[in-house]
C-alpha cells in the first residue's frame, strides 16, 4: 500500500491519502469512532494482526468509480492564456 495507490473494492475503489505510523496511545476513542468503530476495543477486535508491533492510520476516501488519472502528467495540454482567465 503506497500513497496515492488505488485500490479496487467490490463497487468502486479506494485512493491512499496518507500513511502515518502511530503508537497503541495514539489509538483514541475518537480516532475509533471517526474510523466507524464502536470504541477502541472493538477497532483492535478488526484491525490488530499479529502481536501488533507496527501501526499505521491509513487514510482513504472511497468513490464508486474515479475518472482515470493521466499516466503521464508531463504530457498534459498545457494550459493557455485565454483559458486561464476567469469567466467574466
Amino acid at each position: 500500500m503506497k500513497v496515492g495507490g488505488r485500490y479496487p473494492m467490490a463497487e468502486g475503489e479506494i485512493e491512499v491519502d496518507s500513511i502515518e505510523e502511530i503508537t497503541l496511545a495514539d489509538i483514541t476513542p475518537d480516532l475509533a469512532r471517526r474510523s466507524g468503530f464502536d470504541d477502541v476495543a472493538d477497532l483492535l477486535a478488526i484491525a490488530k494482526h499479529g502481536r501488533g508491533e507496527n501501526i499505521y492510520l491509513i487514510r482513504f476516501r472511497y468513490a464508486a468509480s474515479f475518472l482515470p488519472r493521466s499516466r503521464n502528467p508531463k504530457r498534459a495540454p498545457a494550459m493557455t492564456q485565454k483559458s486561464a482567465r476567469p469567466p467574466k
